[in-house]
């Protein structure tokens, strides 16, 4: 669970929208979007992706939230898509979009749900985690459901958008049951490879690559 000190830290900083910038790439990031600012499994995955050869490959950030590894991928020529629940994010990442001269195709979806009948060399997805019911859109991009359902429905979907050419990375925390969210992959016939594991601040988070058995 979050630290009490750690969300009396989150309702103080985001009482207004703030800014973030990665590699002279700078959004506003609104309240009620996952903050890049305090966390940690985004910054990862910037310096992750900023090490791929993304050129002219179709990418898709699934979850998006402020859209800052979207726009990382579009700056390095990916055919990026954008997509997440949290309709706030991404009108907010159209105007960060355009701010920054990139290019990239925005879709509110539910996991895969408006993504049918498309494939892409990369997915990147940075989960909910903590168990536990989101109460608004906001938590949802922290909690996911009390029995696991972003797992569930998430790994029910991936098997159609996934194959041997597929590139599926996802981060996880040692903060989250690692165990727990493997098995439900295992049930829908899906693995995970160990990519890397990077600790910043007493904290380590590890990239799978998620392919099918």
């Amino acid at each position: 669970m979050l630290h009490p000190f750690f969300k009396l830290g989150l309702r103080l900083y985001y009482w207004k929208p703030r800014t973030f910038c990665n590699d002279n790439i700078c959004i506003k990031v609104h309240p009620d979007v996952f903050p890049p600012q305090l966390t940690l499994s985004t910054k990862i995955l910037l310096d992750f992706v900023n090490d791929l050869d993304l050129k002219n490959k179709t990418f898709l950030e699934l979850g998006c939230g402020s859209g800052i590894i979207s726009l990382l991928a579009a700056k390095k020529d990916a055919i990026v898509t954008a997509s997440d629940i949290n309709q706030t994010a991404l009108d907010f990442l159209v105007i960060n979009a355009s701010e920054n001269n990139l290019k990239l195709k925005i879709v509110y979806s539910d996991l895969f749900e408006n993504l049918r009948n498309q494939t892409f060399d990369y997915i990147m997805i940075n989960p909910p985690y903590y168990p536990r019911k989101p109460k608004n859109i906001k938590e949802q991009a922290w909690f996911c459901g009390e029995d696991y359902e972003y797992f569930e429905k998430l790994f029910m979907q991936l098997p159609n958008f996934i194959s041997s050419e597929t590139n599926c990375f996802m981060i996880l925390s040692q903060d989250c049951d690692i165990e727990k969210i493997k098995a439900i992959a295992l049930k829908n016939a899906m693995t995970f490879e160990f990519v890397l594991g990077k600790t910043k601040l007493a904290e380590t988070n590890f990239i799978f690559k998620i392919v099918s058995l």
